[in-house]
C-alpha cells in the first residue's frame, strides 16, 4: 500500500515504464486508482500533476489521463548537414525523417518570410550593424499534423534578393533548401557551430507547436559559415523536446 503521492507517483510511473499503459493509452480512473492503493483522491490528483510535470501524461478533457506519446524522431547531428544530402536535393529536414524512417512531405514545411532590422543576436552572428535590413525566414515544421519544431533563419539582403528563400510557398526554397540557394551565390556552406539550451516554453510557443504541460523546449541557435568564416545565415530554432532525441556521430579529435 502506498502513503503519500510521491510514493503513488512511483509506482503509477513504473507501471507506465513497464508497459503496463502503453503511449496514447488512458491510466485507470482517478477514483479506481485511490481504492486500488489505498489513498484519497487528493492524493491521486497530486501524484498525477506530478507525472504531468515529468512529460508522462497528459490530461484531454472527456478522455482522463493519457500516457503521452513519444515518438523516435531522430535530429541528425552532423549527417544531416551532409552535402552529399542537399546536393541531390534531400534538405536537413527531410534527412532526419529518412534517418528515423518516417515519412514526409515537402508540405510539412511552411514558412512567413519578411524583412526586419537585425536585432543584436542576428547582428552579431552576421556580422553587421544593429538595425541593418535583413531577410528573416521563419518555418514551422510538422510530422503529419503534429507540429515538431520552429527554425527562423537570418540572411543578409544581398545574399538572398531574388533567391527562392525569400519566396513564402510552402516547402523547402527549391531543390537542396537554403544551403543549394546560398551555394548558387557563390557562399557554398562550409561549416556550421550549433548550441543549444533547455528551457519552458513562453505561451506563444506553447500554441504554436501545441505543447501538452510540463513539455520544455530545445532552443537551437546555428551559424552557418562559407569559406573564410563569412557567416550566410544565423537561425534559431525552437524543437519540442519529447519529439526528437538528439544524435551525433564525429571522430574524436586528437
Amino acid at each position: 500500500m502506498t502513503t503519500g503521492y510521491r510514493d503513488l507517483a512511483d509506482v503509477l510511473r513504473q507501471a507506465i515504464q513497464r508497459g503496463d499503459h502503453p503511449p496514447g493509452s488512458t491510466l485507470p480512473k482517478q477514483d479506481e486508482i485511490a481504492a486500488e492503493h489505498g489513498v484519497n483522491i487528493k492524493t491521486v490528483r497530486q501524484a498525477v500533476r506530478l507525472l504531468e510535470a515529468e512529460g508522462l501524461v497528459t490530461p484531454v478533457r472527456r478522455r482522463g489521463t493519457v500516457v503521452r506519446q513519444h515518438p523516435p524522431m531522430k535530429r541528425l547531428g552532423v549527417d544531416r548537414y551532409a552535402k552529399r544530402k542537399w546536393k541531390s536535393g534531400l534538405v536537413a529536414f527531410a534527412a532526419d525523417r529518412e534517418g528515423s524512417q518516417r515519412e514526409w512531405k515537402l508540405t510539412d514545411q511552411t514558412q512567413q518570410v519578411r524583412q526586419v532590422p537585425a536585432d543584436p543576436v542576428v547582428a552579431t552572428a552576421l556580422g553587421i550593424d544593429e538595425g541593418t535590413p535583413v531577410y528573416e525566414r521563419a518555418r514551422l515544421i510538422k510530422d503529419g499534423q503534429t507540429p515538431t519544431h520552429t527554425l527562423t533563419s537570418y540572411y543578409r539582403t544581398e545574399d538572398v534578393e531574388g533567391t527562392p528563400l525569400i519566396d513564402p510557398s510552402p516547402g523547402p526554397a527549391g531543390h537542396g533548401g537554403g544551403f543549394a540557394v546560398l551555394t548558387g551565390r557563390g557562399l557554398e556552406p562550409d561549416s556550421i557551430t550549433e548550441t543549444l539550451r533547455g528551457r519552458m516554453p513562453t505561451q506563444e510557443e506553447i500554441e504554436l507547436l501545441a505543447l501538452p504541460a510540463g513539455e520544455p523546449v530545445i532552443e537551437l541557435h546555428r551559424t552557418t559559415y562559407a569559406a573564410q568564416s563569412r557567416a550566410v545565415e544565423f537561425a534559431r530554432g525552437i524543437h519540442a523536446a519529447s519529439r526528437f532525441s538528439w544524435t551525433y556521430s564525429f571522430t574524436i579529435p586528437e
